[in-house]
């Protein structure tokens, strides 16, 4: 893809998105400690550790992959990363919400979970927002 001009921003004096960076940082630490929870509720309270419990799991450790990635691209000013990390955080801020509302779906310790990575989902879409808005304005 060819950088146009729109697609990397200058760079401010700091780095674009430093809310949205914490907050995936500490996705990161969450998604770890969900896996290694489930391992071991899988040995010792294997009720805990369901089908759906797992599923999720492997489905936001896949974006915990992908997010940081578009985030490094996105720090260095580019543009439609910046936009990645705000549409990829959405979904996930809407996926979380949805999946923790269905009754009997997950365990009540990772629906409380799924609430954790909502807000700290939206926490990135409204740095994202800021950030476009304040490039918006130059």
């Amino acid at each position: 893809m060819v950088n146009s001009s729109r697609d990397t921003a200058p760079l401010s004096a700091s780095t674009p998105l430093p809310a949205a960076a914490a907050a995936i940082r500490v996705y990161l630490i969450l998604v770890i400690a969900t896996l290694v929870g489930l391992v071991i509720l899988a040995f010792t309270a294997s009720p805990q550790a369901t089908s759906n419990a797992w599923g999720h799991a492997i489905v936001v450790a896949v974006f915990a992959v992908v997010l940081p990635l578009r985030l490094r691209s996105a720090q260095a000013g580019r543009r439609s990363a910046i936009q990645a990390v705000g549409l990829i955080s959405a979904v996930l801020f809407l996926v979380n919400v949805i999946e923790a509302l269905i009754p009997g779906f997950v365990p009540a310790w990772m629906r409380a979970q799924m609430y954790v990575v909502a807000v700290l989902m939206l926490v990135v879409v409204l740095d994202v927002v800021r950030w476009v808005v304040i490039a918006d304005g130059r």
